[in-house]
């Protein structure tokens, strides 16, 4: 079965509460945001505009909880954005700090992951996404480990790249634009082609929590025990 879809998207699956899409208006167009179930997050790509008065561009995201009412404007030159809406049926995290509705990647730090790895939390229990957590990771030359996740994943690549290795078998390219959905602990890796390059892709996923939580296999981890 195909796990990387390239420019299209993934609708919600059984046991999943994440579902992803892509939105293109063109200059001037409107977008109703509302949804009583479900919370939805967006990462602009391409282009400017608004979301009820706050300013969109590319690298920036924005988070509209389920319930409320909000209209997306795209600008001149129009407006590319992803998108992904996450079910009521997840666990919810205790909120951390005040709600944002609009982050600016260049007004996040960065956060370490594993080995070389960091990322950049876009939205999560500390700004008011209690259902999950929206973040761009960066991804040194080479691969990781082996390793998994307890969350419900989906992830987009926005630049670069690379392939996605699963240990149950098969091996996928990945170029921007590419999506593909991990479910709570698969064991895969995503390698990095470019020698000098980072790849960076955006992740969203449920519970939210921490982009760091990996965890390594057992023959792998035994390498980093201390004697």
């Amino acid at each position: 079965m195909t796990r990387v879809a390239p420019d299209t998207d993934l609708p919600p699956l059984s046991g999943s509460e994440l579902a992803f899409d892509r939105v293109a208006l063109p200059a001037g167009a409107e977008l109703a945001l509302a949804d009583s179930a479900h919370d939805s997050l967006l990462f602009v790509t391409v282009g400017e505009g608004a979301l009820d008065g706050d300013a969109l561009s590319p690298g920036t995201a924005a988070l509209v909880l389920a319930g409320e009412e909000a209209t997306l404007v795209a600008g001149g030159g129009g407006l590319e954005a992803v998108r992904v809406t996450v079910g009521s049926d997840t666990d919810l995290h205790a909120p951390m700090g005040a709600r944002e509705r609009v982050v600016a990647i260049e007004h996040v730090e960065p956060g370490q992951a594993t080995g070389s790895r960091s990322f950049q939390m876009l939205f999560g229990p500390h700004n008011g996404s209690t259902r999950a957590t929206m973040f761009v990771g960066y991804i040194p030359p080479g691969k990781a480990p082996w390793h998994y996740h307890l969350y419900d994943e989906i992830v987009w690549i926005w630049k670069g790249t690379g392939r996605f290795h699963l240990e149950e078998g098969g091996v996928e390219e990945l170029a921007a634009g590419s999506a593909f959905r991990l479910s709570p602990r698969e064991v895969h890796i995503v390698e990095n082609l470019s020698s000098d390059t980072e790849l960076a892709v955006l992740g969203i996923f449920t519970p939210a929590g921490s982009p760091s939580a990996a965890y390594l296999m057992p023959d792998v981890a035994a390498t980093y025990a201390i004697g």
